[in-house]
């Protein structure tokens, strides 16, 4: 598989795997290719509504971010 592939499949899977938690800000981190087990580890952050300051929730920057490590098969 191309690392392409790779990064797409993880944010799809991500997006979909964590639908129901309002995900916002879904993007990719870091990508390393393990050659002793011959697959590719994606990092993938997102933000959730509970990140986000009580104050103003949904709006501004996130105190927080969630970051999910997803290997290609």
């Amino acid at each position: 598989m191309e690392v392409k592939e790779a990064v797409k499949r993880a944010l799809e899977y991500v997006a979909e795997v964590f639908s129901e938690g309002g995900l916002a800000n879904l993007g990719l981190e870091e990508v390393i290719y393990d050659d002793r087990h011959a697959r590719w580890k994606v990092t993938v952050g997102f933000s959730r509504p509970w990140d986000y300051p009580q104050r103003v929730i949904g709006v501004g920057r996130p105190t927080n971010r969630t970051y999910k490590v997803v290997e290609s098969s």
